[in-house]
C-alpha cells in the first residue's frame, strides 16, 4: 500500500464540478489516497483559468458547468497544455455526450455512479495516458473511430519522401494501442517495461505530429493497423 501511495503523490489533480459537496468529496477522497489536489473550480471559466495556473497532471471534469460547458473547457485546457489528461466524471451516460467529450480531447469518461476505488484507479490510469471508460462505453468510442475512419478522407502518404518513419517496434506498439490494449497490457505482451511503452507512444506522437492517444488511435485505425 505504501508503494501505491508513493506513486500517487506525484500525480497532481484538479477537480471541476458545480456542486460544492460533490466537488469537495471527490477532492477529499483523492487527497486521502495520496493524490495532490492542486486546485478546484465550480464553473467553466474558473476551470480554464485555474488549470492554466495550477498545471495539474489530471483534470477531473464534470460536463454540466455554468458559464462554459465542460467540452469547451476540455478543448481549451488541452490546447493550452497537450500533456494534460482529462477524465470526465459525469452523471450522463448519453452516447452523444461521451463522443463529444472524447473528440474534445478527454482521455477517459467515468459515470458518477462509479465507486471511489474505480475513480482512484481511473485517475491513476488517466495520468499515464491509458484510456479509461465506464464499462460499455469503450466499445462505443472504438466503434465511432471505425466509423470516422471508414469515411473517405485524404490521408498523408507515408511513402512520400520526408514523411514520418516509424520503427518496427513503434508500429508494433501502435497496432496494440489501436486494438484498445492498455500500456500495462502492451508491456506484458511485448515483454518490455511500462515506461518503454510510454516512450514509444510519445516518440510516435512526436513523429506523427499528433497530440494525444485519442488522435493516435484514430490514425492507426484509418490505416487498418487494428486489423493486422
Amino acid at each position: 500500500m505504501s508503494e501505491q501511495t508513493t506513486t500517487t503523490t506525484t500525480i497532481k489533480v484538479m477537480v471541476v464540478d458545480d456542486h460544492p459537496m460533490w466537488r469537495d468529496a471527490v477532492a477529499r477522497d483523492l487527497t486521502e489516497h495520496g493524490f495532490d489536489v492542486v486546485a478546484t473550480a465550480g464553473d467553466g471559466e474558473q476551470a480554464v483559468r485555474r488549470a492554466k495556473a495550477a498545471a495539474p497532471d489530471v483534470l477531473v471534469l464534470d460536463l454540466n458547468l455554468p458559464l462554459k460547458p465542460g467540452v469547451q473547457v476540455c478543448k481549451e485546457v488541452v490546447a493550452a497544455d497537450p500533456a494534460l489528461r482529462v477524465l470526465v466524471l459525469s452523471a450522463s451516460g448519453e452516447h452523444a455526450d461521451v463522443l463529444e467529450a472524447v473528440k474534445s480531447g478527454a482521455t477517459g469518461y467515468l459515470l458518477k455512479s462509479a465507486s471511489t476505488e474505480e475513480l482512484l484507479d481511473a485517475v491513476r490510469r488517466t495520468a499515464v495516458g491509458d484510456p479509461v471508460f465506464t464499462p460499455g462505453l469503450a466499445g462505443l468510442v472504438l466503434g465511432e473511430y471505425r466509423r470516422l475512419a471508414s469515411e473517405p478522407a485524404p490521408a498523408p502518404d507515408t511513402d512520400q519522401p520526408g514523411a514520418p518513419r516509424l520503427t518496427d517496434r513503434e508500429t508494433e506498439v501502435l497496432r496494440l494501442v489501436a486494438k484498445g490494449l492498455s500500456y500495462k497490457q502492451i508491456a506484458e505482451r511485448l515483454v518490455i517495461s511500462h515506461r518503454t511503452v510510454q516512450n514509444h507512444v510519445q516518440n510516435t506522437l512526436g513523429k506523427l505530429q499528433l497530440h494525444n492517444r485519442v488522435e493516435l488511435v484514430r490514425y492507426a485505425i484509418e490505416r487498418g493497423l487494428d486489423e493486422e
